[in-house]
C-alpha cells in the first residue's frame, strides 16, 4: 500500500463493509471470539468465516482455535500490522471527510 505525495488511498481489503466492521470491533478489544464477532457485526457464519480467512491471509488478524470447557472456541485478535492498517484506514477516511467539508465551503 503506497501513498504518492499525500494522495488519498483507501485500502480495498479493509474498506469492504464486512471486513471494516470486523476490524473496527477488533480494534476496540484485545481479542474476541467468533460468536461475539458474529453478533456485533451481524454477519452470517459463512460470511464471517470467509472475511476472517482473507484478513488472516493478509496478516491482519490471528485466529486461534481451541477448546474451552470441552467446547470448540475460535478466538480472533488483530495483529500489530492489522492495528496499524485499520488506524491508517480511519485516518484516510477522516482526510476524505475533511476534504469534502472543505469543498463545501
Amino acid at each position: 500500500m503506497s501513498e504518492r505525495s499525500g494522495e488519498l488511498i483507501l485500502d480495498r481489503l479493509i474498506h469492504e463493509p464486512g471486513r471494516l466492521a470486523i476490524l473496527t470491533v477488533l480494534s476496540s478489544v484485545n481479542d474476541a471470539d467468533f460468536v461475539f464477532l458474529q453478533r456485533t457485526t451481524g454477519l452470517t457464519k459463512g460470511n464471517l468465516s470467509s472475511h476472517l480467512a482473507k484478513l488472516e491471509e493478509a496478516g491482519l488478524v490471528e485466529i486461534e482455535k481451541r477448546f474451552v470447557h470441552r467446547k470448540p472456541n475460535t478466538n480472533i485478535a488483530l495483529t500489530t500490522v492489522g492495528r496499524q492498517r485499520i488506524a491508517h484506514h480511519w485516518d484516510q477516511l477522516e482526510r476524505l471527510k475533511s476534504l469534502s467539508e472543505t469543498s463545501d465551503q
